[in-house]
């Protein structure tokens, strides 16, 4: 998944921009970004604090880690029941 150039304060800056009455046209140029990148950012950032960017990002991380741990203990299951199954 490509990085962002940008943190989640600064998303959260260039919304507070846009709200504050700059067109969205000169805020994707003063920053170089693309009007649908800002819209997007619009859709996961838009009315958030920085604080709680933070903690979305905090909770990603986690559920990101949960699914790779419920993934391996799977593949330990199916792995068992074919030893299992074989020795049979």
């Amino acid at each position: 998944m490509k990085r962002s150039r940008f943190t989640e304060e600064q998303i959260i800056g260039i919304l507070r921009e846009q709200e504050a009455g700059v067109p969205v046209a000169d805020l994707c140029r003063k920053h170089g970004l693309s009007s649908p990148t800002f819209y997007k950012w619009k859709a996961k950032y838009g009315g958030m604090d920085v604080s709680e960017a933070r903690r979305l990002k905090a909770l990603e991380e986690e559920n990101a880690k949960l699914k790779r741990m419920l993934a391996d203990s799977m593949l330990d299951n199916v792995a068992l029941k074919d030893l299992l199954g074989k020795k049979w």
